[in-house]
């Protein structure tokens, strides 16, 4: 218990634990609630009784229920709530909607930049690699144009079949190999049977 020995304390707020708790179990359920702590005194000579909580989440917490002596009347409760104490885990400390929203609008602009100059590094290097790739196939091209067999032509050569060898004296006149036509097949054997049947006349004679 703690006090302050400059001030009177009176001894029924002291000691109103069953009143404090009474207001408790109004807000509360009796189970939440455990020990007395302490107590505190505060202005005007109330007395705020403290009570350990078993709500879980809330270490450090305690709940506080305040009391006094009215007019000279019984002690009465002014108000009954929970209440960190020192060390107690609290939430952050609130900030406007126009401030969070400022904040999340600017992160998000931070955000876009941030993806839109990853985007150019990417460009450039695409651009790089296809500068490379561009010089490999160059370069593929003149090796394969330097494997490839050439062609040889001379004078007079068409296709590399030298045309000049149908000029020449004591060739073969065009058309000599042809190969005879149909008629031309009838007509002979025609005449090998007319020499036949002279020769047969003949030796009949």
């Amino acid at each position: 218990m703690t006090s302050k020995p400059e001030q009177h304390v009176d001894d029924r707020l002291l000691h109103a634990h069953d009143l404090a708790l009474s207001a408790l179990h109004e807000i509360t359920p009796a189970d939440t609630v455990g020990p007395p702590a302490d107590y505190l005194l505060e202005d005007d000579g109330v007395v705020s009784l403290r009570f350990h909580t078993r709500l879980l989440g809330y270490p450090g917490w305690y709940w506080t229920v305040s009391v006094a002596v009215v007019d000279d009347a019984e002690p009465t409760v002014l108000e009954a709530e929970l209440m960190p104490g020192e060390g107690a885990l609290l939430a952050p400390e609130w900030v406007p909607w126009a401030t969070r929203l400022a904040d999340y609008q600017a992160a998000q602009a931070a955000a876009a930049e941030s993806d839109e100059s990853d985007d150019d590094v990417d460009d450039d290097d695409d651009d790089d690699d296809d500068d490379l790739d561009g010089e490999d196939d160059d370069a593929e091209d003149d090796d394969e144009s330097e494997d490839e067999p050439k062609a040889r032509f001379h004078a007079g050569d068409l296709d590399g079949v030298d045309i000049d060898e149908f000029d020449e004296p004591g060739g073969d006149e065009p058309g000599d190999d042809e190969p005879e036509s149909e008629d031309d097949s009838e007509g002979d054997e025609d005449e090998n049977e007319e020499d036949d049947d002279e020769d047969e006349r003949e030796r009949s004679y």
